[in-house]
């Protein structure tokens, strides 16, 4: 009798153990989703982080992570999250070259992987088809941006300040050889243009999204060539603002003193500034679809289903991409991004 209820205990730890073993199965029939951020105090990053935790209420439980901008960092905490044999990942890479080894580690766990913001290169999303990508068209953000200038240029005569009709502009960029900080950079200027301006690039530097790096970047700018800026680019919110306060140092947005600055993301302290009159203009980078996808397509593939437009709400486009639209905003059409 006491072999037999031996063996019954140990059958019993047994299966406890395979249980707690799947995330789905130890959270009540919720999947568990393990999702690693670039670095949390990006502030477009922190929108989306709080859009996939609000998502995940009362359909699934997930850890997020902060990899400190770090590659392997983030590689540390994805391994820690496969070890734990989470039912999906989804991951805003900080290397997308990186992206191909944190899919042959989840592929080995059939663990599926949704990659968000930062997309993975080509090849590597094909190498597994529970591999998914959440994010919005680089290009296009950045001929919105380009498009905002425009508008402001032919409306606004005093905007060449020297007369020769000639667009003198600087650039603040963000991570070099980041896909969106290429893309805004090349669209934003392709698209002025097209509109039959020419263009003088006075200067152009990384500030790696970053608003503190932003502001040091322009002040570095202005101290170069002056009143010769007529335009300032930004490929995030945050670096705009940042060269709205070296402007603010310098005499503008007073005393009639103005410089278009646009930026992209469309971020509360944005809205801020774009409403006290010292932002032109930004673009919308959908921060919580972007975030409701990515929990959504997580959350399905998680559960053994193939994503579709039905279960998740989304359309998928080339049977791994889920593109959320990017919104030019003004302070005519504020509200929208509000």
């Amino acid at each position: 009798m006491k072999k037999y209820l031996t063996l019954l205990l140990a059958a019993a730890v047994l299966a406890g153990t395979m249980l707690t073993g799947c995330g789905q199965k130890s959270n009540g029939g919720k999947p568990t989703i393990g999702v690693a951020i670039y670095k949390f105090d990006d502030t477009f990053m922190t929108g989306v982080r709080n859009a996939i935790s609000d998502a995940a209420k009362d359909v699934a439980k997930v850890e997020i992570v902060d990899s400190q901008n770090s590659q392997p960092t983030q590689n540390d905490k994805i391994d820690l999250f496969i070890s734990k044999n989470v039912d999906a990942l989804a991951i805003n890479a900080v290397d997308r070259t990186a992206a191909g080894v944190l899919i042959d580690k989840a592929k080995a766990k059939d663990i599926p992987v949704v990659f968000f913001n930062r997309e993975p290169l080509a090849e590597d999303m094909q190498k597994w088809d529970k591999v998914y990508y959440v994010g919005a068209k680089a290009e296009e953000s950045g001929t919105m941006s380009g498009e905002l200038i425009v508008d402001y240029w032919k409306s606004h005569p005093e905007a060449d300040k020297n007369g020769d009709g000639v667009l003198q502009y600087v650039m603040l960029k963000g991570e070099p050889g980041h896909q969106d900080a290429e893309l805004r950079t090349e669209y934003s200027i392709k698209a002025v243009e097209a509109a039959g301006i020419k263009v003088e690039k006075l200067a152009e530097d990384t500030a790696m999204w970053d608003r503190v790096k932003g502001q040091e970047k322009m002040a570095a700018f202005i101290a170069s060539n002056g009143d010769k800026i007529e335009a300032v680019f930004a490929n995030n919110d945050d670096m705009a603002l940042g060269a709205i306060e070296a402007l603010k140092a310098a005499g503008y947005f007073q005393g009639g003193k103005y410089m278009p600055v646009v930026g992209v993301d469309a971020t509360a302290p944005a809205l801020e500034a774009l409403e006290a009159g010292t932002l032109l203009g930004t673009v919308l980078n959908d921060a919580v679809n972007q975030g409701k996808a990515t929990l959504k397509l997580a959350e399905v593939l998680a559960k053994g289903q193939t994503p579709s437009k039905d279960n998740t709400g989304f359309d998928i486009v080339d049977g791994k991409y889920v593109w959320v639209p990017y919104v030019k905003i003004t302070k005519d059409n504020i509200d929208d991004a509000k």
